[in-house]
């Protein structure tokens, strides 16, 4: 599943080539998780301004249609979900024929960069494009409500996540892959996290210290940082909008791992499962 980092490097590779773009057509495929909500005509002829990400989501703000007002402005919201990736193909005429078997959504754009064709390419369906007048109007407002700070928010601090933890039950794992603490610690990065920090990813979470809680803190943030300089990770099919694969998974410390030699100790590392996610960790590094 793309994580925040690959949805960070899918962002990055595609702000330039929808810079001061203009919509020029859109193909609608099979049905996604959500429908677009509306017409797909009435998005043509419209500026696309700078893409931002929320979480795992990302937001294309749309102006308003040539003649009507800054009323009529709005947005796409578009999720990856279990399977999805975007790609940018640099062409000039819309292709022939019907789309893809797993290509759901086409936006063909002519801008700054030249015209091309931003697919979303989803072979389980579970993505989304919505269309909402505003982040902050519904539908997007109901899809983003719940999502937690941003990693690297200055708003998120070594105290505040402390306090988030102290009500969770849960073993921290699991709380770090709900997204209510800090946004971005998806599978790989929070075991990868953990590691780093020290904790046994079965510890309940109102069980972790202040220090602790630090510790945990600087090594999502690490995690993520080290995740988005090495282009996200590439398990299966995951690439940025021009093709290029991730790189984190070949430099994972426990992710991947088990019974090879930890890095630190040299002890096997161990695999259990938790919330139907695979954890890997090292029972002598990282204590409860």
């Amino acid at each position: 599943m793309p994580e925040l980092p690959e949805v960070e490097v899918t962002r990055l590779s595609i702000s330039r080539p929808l810079e001061r773009a203009r919509v020029l057509g859109v193909r609608v495929g099979k049905p996604l998780r959500w429908p677009l909500g509306c017409d797909p005509h009435s998005l043509v002829g419209r500026a696309i301004g700078p893409v931002a990400r929320r979480g795992k989501y990302l937001w294309l703000p749309l102006g308003p249609r040539p003649g009507q007002g800054d009323s009529d402005a709005g947005g796409l919201l578009l999720h990856l979900g279990m399977s999805g990736s975007l790609a940018f193909r640099p062409e000039h005429t819309a292709p022939a024929g019907p789309l893809g078997l797993h290509d759901h959504f086409e936006l063909f754009v002519e801008g700054g960069t030249g015209s091309g064709r931003l697919c979303l390419h989803d072979p389980r369906r579970f993505g989304a494009v919505v269309f909402a007048p505003a982040l902050d109007q519904p539908p997007a407002a109901a899809l983003l409500a719940r999502l937690g700070h941003e990693p690297f928010d200055a708003a998120l601090t070594p105290q505040s996540f402390h306090a988030a933890l102290s009500g969770r039950r849960a073993a921290i794992k699991s709380v770090l892959l709900s997204g209510d603490p800090v946004v971005g610690a998806g599978n790989i990065y929070a075991c990868e996290a953990l590691f780093h920090a020290g904790i046994d990813p079965r510890v309940r979470a109102d069980r972790i210290s202040r220090p602790r809680a630090a510790r945990l803190l600087q090594a999502v943030r690490d995690t993520l940082a080290r995740a988005l300089a090495l282009g996200g990770s590439t398990l299966r099919d995951f690439s940025d909008a021009h093709g290029m694969d991730g790189a984190f998974q070949d430099h994972a410390a426990v992710y991947g791992r088990e019974a090879q030699p930890c890095l630190q100790c040299a002890d096997p590392v161990r695999r259990i499962v938790q919330g139907q996610r695979a954890t890997y960790f090292c029972p002598r590094c990282q204590r409860r």
